[in-house]
This record gives structure tokens, sequence and C-alpha cells, in this order.
């Protein structure tokens, strides 16, 4: 059995799970952990089955479930170095600062904390000389920053404490980004999830290392291509021949210039990096797509500049304008609520 359930699609979050034979793979996790297995169980499908988590890139409405969900369950995810850096760098935001920096802040902070103990005239039984006041605050008051890598934490508490103390391996608490299993792929190289043959490839977006996939089971090829700025040469020749297309319809040019959106936020939306329109995605129904689908589901939809009924008819032109493809079934994912599961 091939199964393709669509769990959310937009700007809040996106999720879907893919089931081939006995493997079942989540794709993305940008709902919470609990909201993801409600919507998973009212789809009918059942979170404890699913093997493995992959990820197209690290923006937090794809993985702003990511940890939790794959702690919860034990399972592998699935992901390319480059986004799997760039996550970890979000989850765990760190400031810049060398040990040498450091020292010089807190022996700055020390001297500021004893001038003003000093002009407060306190008793002679809190003055001590300055180097052991130095010593003591530098000590107890000072809290190492985050570093560039849990390693160099490590090293620093250590140093600043205890010039002798042996490193420690954070625990789960201290490091959020921590998973049970990371499996790194890159894109262009097919590989194998259980009964899914997956083939990731590039897509123009601003994140560290983006990937769209199609996932091949049982004959069955379904593609999975969102957020992406505009449809290069070779995303079109990977979306050529599947049974099923998931690909992004984000946003009305004109809902998107008069829309609420700053004009930063507006020119990243509209650049080659950011995502699709109505009108671009039909361009490509219209004029490069082969017709092979049997669905064509419409995805991360803006609900601040898109309207799904305006989504629709612009894909529904495209698709009528070419009598082969009025075979095709189109679709439209929610962000609110999964869409029914399609089965092949």
């Amino acid at each position: 059995m091939v199964r393709f359930t669509v769990l959310a699609s937009g700007s809040k979050g996106n999720s879907t799970v893919v089931t081939g034979g006995r493997t079942r793979i989540l794709v993305d996790a940008g709902l919470s952990c609990r909201e993801l297995f409600r919507r998973m169980k009212l789809a009918g499908e059942d979170p404890a089955t699913l093997d493995a988590i992959i990820i197209t890139h690290e923006h937090s409405d794809h993985v702003g479930g990511l940890a939790v969900t794959a702690r919860k369950l034990g399972i592998p995810v699935y992901i390319t170095e480059g986004t799997h850096r760039a996550w970890m760098r979000w989850l765990t935001p760190r400031r810049q600062m060398t040990y040498a920096q450091w020292l010089e802040q807190c022996r700055k902070q020390a001297a500021e904390r004893q001038a003003e103990t000093e002009s407060a005239q306190f008793d002679g039984a809190s003055e001590t000389d300055g180097t052991g006041e130095m010593d003591e605050l530098d000590q107890e008051d000072c809290t190492v920053p985050a570093q560039s890598s849990t390693m160099e934490k490590a090293d620093q508490i250590g140093t600043a404490t205890n010039p002798n103390a042996p490193l420690r391996p954070p625990s789960r608490k201290e490091e959020p980004s921590w998973l049970p299993s990371v499996e790194y792929f890159q894109a262009g190289q097919p590989f194998e999830i259980g009964d899914i043959a997956v083939s990731p490839f590039t897509i123009p977006h601003d994140a560290a290392d983006p990937v769209g996939f199609v996932f091949r089971a049982e004959g069955v090829r379904m593609a999975h291509a969102t957020d992406l700025g505009y449809i290069p040469p070779n995303v079109k020749a990977q979306l050529k021949g599947v049974d099923l297309l998931l690909l992004e319809s984000n946003h009305d040019l004109e809902m998107l210039r008069d829309g609420p959106y700053p004009w930063s936020v507006k020119q990243r939306v509209l650049s080659r990096v950011g995502h699709l329109s109505n009108e671009t995605a039909s361009n490509y129904l219209e004029k490069e797509y082969d017709g092979r689908a049997t669905y064509v589901i419409l995805a991360h939809l803006s609900e601040s500049n898109n309207l799904p009924e305006l989504a629709r008819v612009t894909a529904e032109r495209a698709l009528n304008g070419r009598a082969s493809l009025l075979g095709n079934k189109l679709l439209l994912a929610e962000q609110h609520q999964a869409l029914e599961s399609i089965y092949f």
C-alpha cells in the first residue's frame, strides 16, 4: 500500500506522512509533537509506526517540532549536514565571544562591582586585597556565554571554574538539539529508507541546504516541492513522470504587494530564493508540466497573501487550457487540518 497524507501546509507549520510498503516517513515536523500526533490520529495514521523523519530545510515552520518528536519516538532523522548545522544554530542561538574576551568582560564587571563596594564604604570585613576579590567574583558571578560549539562551551566552563576539571559531555537538558540518531544525505544522491526510495534534489530557497524530494514505493512516484523561489531546470527534471505532485502556490502577487508584510519581507518572498506565486505555479502547470500526475496538490498557501480560491482558479485555468490535463485531480493542502489521505 502507498499512502500520502498532508498533515499541515503553510507558514505556521508543514508536515506530511509518506507510506510505502511497511515503511512510514514523516516529511518535516513543523508542528508541535502533540499537534502532529493529534492530526496523525485523526487521519488514521499511528505515530508509533513512523520509521524516520526527513527534513527539507531548517526554517521553523518545517522543524518546529523536530527534536521533541524524534526523541519521543526514538527514530532517526534524515537531514543534510548543512541543514543540520543551521538547525542547531537556530535552536541554540549563540553570541560569538573568545575566551580572552570573556575573561576581559568578567574582569571589568568585577572591577565595577568592587568600585561600587568601596564607594558605599562597607566595613573593613568586606574589604580585601584586590586580587582575592577579583578571583572570587570571577568564579562565582560570571557565567560563561554560549559558544560556537558544545565542546568549546564545556572547555570554557571547566577552565573558568577549575583548570584541571575534565571535559564532560552535555546532558540532554543542556543540549536542546540532541537527536536519537542523525543520518546525513546529499542532494542528487538517491538513497532508501526501508521500502521507500528517496531522491533528494536542490531547490532555490534562502536556507542553508534546502531540498525537495521524489519518493518512490511500489512503482508509485510522489514529488514534494515547496519553498522555492522559482523552478530551475533540475527541479523540472525531477517533477517529470510523477504520479503525485505537491507543488507550492504560496501567494497572489497583488495581495502580497498590497499586504501587511514589511517591504523587506515582500522582497524576500518575491526573490529567486523566496516562494512560488500562484502565477508562477500556474505557468509551470500550463507550459512545462507533463500531465502524468493523478493528483496535483497546491501547498504552502500564505494565509496573509493568498486565498484558497485564488490559488485554485489560477491552477485550474492552466490545467483546463490543456485537454490532456483534465484528468488531473487538483487538491489544496490546508494549514489547520489534514488533507484526506491519498491512496495508490
